[in-house]
C-alpha cells in the first residue's frame, strides 16, 4: 500500500470521540461568559446607538463557534472541510466601529478556546480582559453619561438648515451621531443619538435652537436600546 492509500485511509478511519460531558460543561461556561460580555458590551462600549441589539448576538457567535471546533476536532477531514466551506463564506454585515469589530473576535475566541478544551486559559484570558474593560471604563467616567434621542423639527421658509442644527449639536453635546435627515419643501426633520454631560445641556441647546427662528420644536427621548 502506497503512502497516498494510507493517507486516505487515515483521513477515513480517524475519529475522535466527542465527550457528551465536556461539551455540556463547555456549553454552560460559553453561556455564562456571554451574558457577561453582552453586560459589559452594553455598559462600557462608546458605541452610541444599538449597544444590546448587537450584544445580544454574543451567545450565538460563541456558541456557534464552540460547536464547530468541537467537532471538527474530532477528525482531520472534517477540518480540512472546513477550510473548504468557509473559503465560499462571505463576512458581510457592516461594521460601523473597531470597538465592534474586537468584540466580535473576542466572542469568537471565547468559543475557539472552549471548543478546543481549553478552559483554563479561555477563563484566565476572560477575567483578565474583563478587568481591563472595567477598570478603564471607571477611571474614564467621570460622571455617568446618559444618551438620548434627539429630534429637531421645524416648518417655515426661514426653517434653520442642516450644518447650522449640527454645529449646535456639536457645541452642545459630548457626542452625537446623525440617525436621520429628512427635507421637503418648507420642513425639515433631523434626528440623532446624543450624549450629555449634564441636563443642562438640554435647556442650553433649546434656547439657541429656538433663537435659529420660529416653528421650530425639540424633543428628547431616553432610547433603552443603550
Amino acid at each position: 500500500m502506497d503512502k497516498w492509500s494510507l493517507f486516505q485511509r487515515f483521513l477515513i478511519t480517524e475519529n475522535a470521540q466527542i465527550s457528551i460531558w465536556d461539551f455540556v460543561a463547555n456549553s454552560i461556561i460559553v453561556l455564562i461568559l456571554s451574558i457577561i460580555l453582552e453586560f459589559t458590551y452594553s455598559r462600557c462600549a462608546k458605541s452610541l446607538s444599538g449597544r444590546k441589539i448587537f450584544a445580544s448576538n454574543f451567545l450565538l457567535i460563541a456558541f456557534t463557534t464552540m460547536l464547530i471546533i468541537s467537532i471538527v476536532k474530532s477528525s482531520l477531514a472534517l477540518s480540512l472541510g472546513l477550510v473548504g466551506a468557509l473559503s465560499i463564506v462571505r463576512f458581510r454585515s457592516a461594521i460601523k466601529e473597531p470597538e465592534e469589530l474586537a468584540y466580535l473576535f473576542f466572542t469568537i475566541s471565547v468559543g475557539l478556546g472552549l471548543g478546543a478544551n481549553q478552559r483554563i486559559i479561555t477563563l484566565l484570558a476572560f477575567v483578565i480582559l474583563m478587568g481591563i474593560i472595567w477598570g478603564r471604563s471607571f477611571v474614564g467616567m467621570k460622571k455617568q453619561r446618559q444618551n438620548l434621542y434627539l429630534t429637531v423639527n421645524a416648518i417655515g421658509a426661514n426653517k434653520p438648515t442642516l450644518s447650522a442644527i449640527e454645529a449646535l449639536v456639536k457645541e452642545n453635546f459630548k457626542a452625537y451621531n446623525l440617525n436621520r435627515f429628512d427635507e421637503s419643501g418648507e420642513q425639515i426633520e433631523v434626528a440623532y443619538w446624543v450624549e450629555i454631560k449634564q441636563s443642562s445641556d438640554l435647556e442650553q441647546f433649546n434656547a439657541k435652537v429656538q433663537q435659529m427662528g420660529e416653528g421650530i420644536r425639540v424633543a428628547f427621548i431616553d432610547n433603552k436600546s443603550f
